[in-house]
């Protein structure tokens, strides 16, 4: 892996879209979630407004834009609100993809997860270590203070799932059909793109599959995952803010 210092005019000729991951990119590591009862608060982050400045001179330099993430899509619109006709969304891990107030689903996984949700509910409900259960559509997300054996137990016994922690939740999704890599296959049909045409870049475990995808995969904590470049992750700066400087450099007007 190179730095991302030495990113050149070359590397960024056949791009026409970059992808970015949210937490630890866009905006800061981490989700404050509390459930008490049937009620459950979630903390939003919001993206600051230098990045949606910087969106929206990548944007005007020809760029097409996806944000790729594992949240809901209600979530991604209330964080990205001031960026939303700039931008695509790609949410949990893959499942579909909002653009321009249009819908484009990838997997249906009703079948899959509606007999384990209520499964995973009953073990989980006086467990401390459980913060809750973050709303989601096609995926069922469990944020937890420590990795939990139950989970990891119930969903190994379920035909077709998986479940990955990312260090603060569970994901319990469909094995093979639910990663931020097979979303990205399908917004590069929606746009008519290449592999050669995306750049991608993510600082978690489950964006690995996504950096792979992806022609130009940008690494935003080289301990984690790896790219063709790595974003360095010391100084005040998002990975997120670096790489759009860079690109913005590389530019031409």
């Amino acid at each position: 892996m190179l730095p991302l210092s030495q990113f050149s005019k070359k590397e960024l000729e056949p791009i026409r879209m970059i992808v970015f991951d949210v937490d630890g990119v866009l905006v800061p590591r981490g989700t404050k979630i509390k459930q008490v009862g049937n009620t459950t608060t979630l903390e939003t982050k919001v993206i600051h407004e230098k990045q949606i400045e910087q969106i929206k001179k990548i944007y005007e330099a020809g760029f097409l834009i996806n944000i790729s993430s594992g949240r809901g899509l209600y979530m991604l619109q209330e964080m990205f609100r001031g960026i939303l006709p700039f931008v695509s969304l790609t949410y949990e891990n893959g499942s579909a993809t909002w653009y321009k107030g249009k819908i484009y689903q990838h997997v249906n996984s009703f079948e899959y997860l509606k007999d384990v949700f209520p499964k995973l509910k009953k073990v989980l409900e006086n467990n401390k270590n459980v913060k809750g259960f973050e709303p989601k559509e096609f995926i069922i997300t469990i944020h937890c203070a420590e990795q939990i054996k139950e989970i990891e137990e119930i969903v190994a016994k379920e035909k077709g799932l998986t479940t990955i922690w990312n260090g603060e939740a569970y994901d319990v999704q469909i094995k093979g059909d639910q990663t931020k890599a097979v979303g990205l296959r399908h917004v590069m049909e929606i746009f008519k793109l290449k592999k050669d045409n995306v750049m991608a870049i993510g600082d978690n475990y489950n964006d690995a599959e996504l950096l792979a995808e992806s022609g130009m995969p940008i690494s935003a904590d080289k301990n984690r995952v790896s790219g063709k470049f790595y974003v360095p992750l010391e100084g005040e700066f998002l990975p997120a803010d670096k790489l759009m400087q860079k690109i913005l450099e590389l530019s031409p007007g």
